[in-house]
């Protein structure tokens, strides 16, 4: 049925399950979401949830790699300027921490180890050709384009919803938020 026109009624009624299905995973995990409450909150039923989306597992795929693939299209990399591009993640961090924690459950439940997704899921060549050319330029230090990425994108974490030190909120004073930003433009840039 995914692969049907969804008449406007559906394709709203899709869009209330993932909305409630995105707050639901990101609050409860994989194994502590409830389709029950996903349907009441989203005004649906069971019925067309898994008509859309055939189980709570592929429900949770279709949030999932949405996420990816929105924080890759609302924050592309600018692998010339790294820390700008760290900036960027903290701030859509804070417009949207469910982001972040859905990944986070994934890693949990999912892939305690290696890549948060299987090779031929991965997004992340872009980045990596991105990376590689700014090295080959000169604007970006030699090492493995991987291991740059992994520690860009960890140190834009630092305050994060999934942070064991401090959570950051968007509801936090703007200079503190500024503050911060400082500190890891600066902090990249030097890495």
């Amino acid at each position: 049925m995914a692969d049907t026109p969804l008449t406007p009624r559906g394709a709203a009624t899709k869009e209330r399950i993932i909305e409630a299905a995105t707050a639901e995973f990101a609050a409860y995990g994989i194994a502590g979401a409830r389709v029950d409450r996903i349907v009441t909150n989203a005004r649906t039923n069971k019925a067309q949830l898994y008509g859309y989306f055939g189980s709570k597992e592929g429900l949770f795929d279709a949030i999932f790699f949405g996420s990816l693939e929105r924080i890759l299209n609302v924050v592309p990399i600018d692998a010339a300027d790294l820390a700008d591009w760290a900036v960027r993640l903290y701030d859509e961090y804070l417009r949207r921490p469910d982001l972040i924690r859905l990944a986070t459950w994934a890693r949990l439940e999912r892939r305690p180890a290696g890549h948060l997704v299987d090779e031929a899921d991965r997004l992340d060549d872009g980045k990596l050709r991105a990376i590689t050319d700014a090295q080959a330029r000169g604007l970006v230090r030699q090492g493995d384009p991987f291991d740059l990425m992994a520690v860009v994108i960890a140190m834009s974490m630092a305050w994060s919803p999934v942070s064991n030190v401090y959570a950051a909120t968007a509801d936090e004073p703007p200079e503190i938020h500024e503050r911060r930003r400082s500190l890891l433009r600066d902090s990249v840039h030097r890495a």
